[in-house]
């Protein structure tokens, strides 16, 4: 029994070292796209369209942050410390997601009208919100290669990458002021960006005191 205990093990830290974990995280995260263009090819997207799929790819925009700010305290249970190697591969999924959202407003939604997306960008609420909330994703993705760790240095890379937390707040925000009334989804993302970001308050207060 211990023997083929410890096999199991020794074939799960063989596989953790492969490249399939990355490449099945990586199908995995295009599995929304793909579902997304078939519902498109197949005309069943609904009666509005365009506010499927903004929804949509705005949804799977903050999904993606959210499960990349989990990797963190994930990683801390025991056997799960190789999640670290998905985070980056999310985090640039969640960019990814988020540009396919800007895009469809800019091209469908405001059909690259200038003078209703200044409108938007500067009267209404919901769309600056989302607005920010890629633009602080943009120096995050463009730093997100180790060459730019290395020349910016490891604590200001890591400073620069906190903007992320700022960004989940602004997207969520976003997010919940598209409903007209309260409703437990942006309830349920609301609290699990909340544990996310307690969890990281509580590490850096822990970590400042054993130092």
């Amino acid at each position: 029994m211990e023997k083929c205990l410890g096999r199991r093990a020794y074939d799960l830290t063989l596989m953790w070292k492969t490249r399939w974990p990355n490449r099945i995280v990586f199908v995995l995260c295009l599995l929304p796209l793909v579902w997304l263009g078939w519902k498109w090819y197949q005309h069943d997207l609904g009666v509005n369209q365009i506010e499927t799929v903004a929804r949509f790819t705005g949804r799977w925009t903050l999904r993606l942050l959210l499960l990349s700010l989990a990797i963190t305290p994930l990683r801390r249970l025991r056997g799960l410390n190789n999640l670290i190697r998905f985070r980056r591969m999310l985090g640039l999924f969640t960019f990814f997601y988020g540009c396919l959202h800007g895009l469809h407003y800019f091209a469908l939604d405001a059909q690259w009208n200038w003078t209703v997306i200044r409108e938007d960008l500067t009267f209404r609420r919901f769309f600056i919100a989302g607005f920010v909330a890629l633009m602080l994703m943009v120096p995050l993705a463009a730093t997100s290669f180790n060459a730019a760790i290395r020349w910016m240095g490891g604590k200001r890379w890591q400073a620069l990458h906190r903007l992320v937390y700022l960004s989940a707040i602004v997207g969520l925000v976003h997010y919940v002021w598209q409903f007209k009334a309260i409703t437990p989804t942006p309830i349920l993302y609301g609290l699990i960006l909340g544990l996310l970001l307690f969890y990281r308050v509580v590490a850096a207060i822990a970590k400042r005191r054993a130092a």
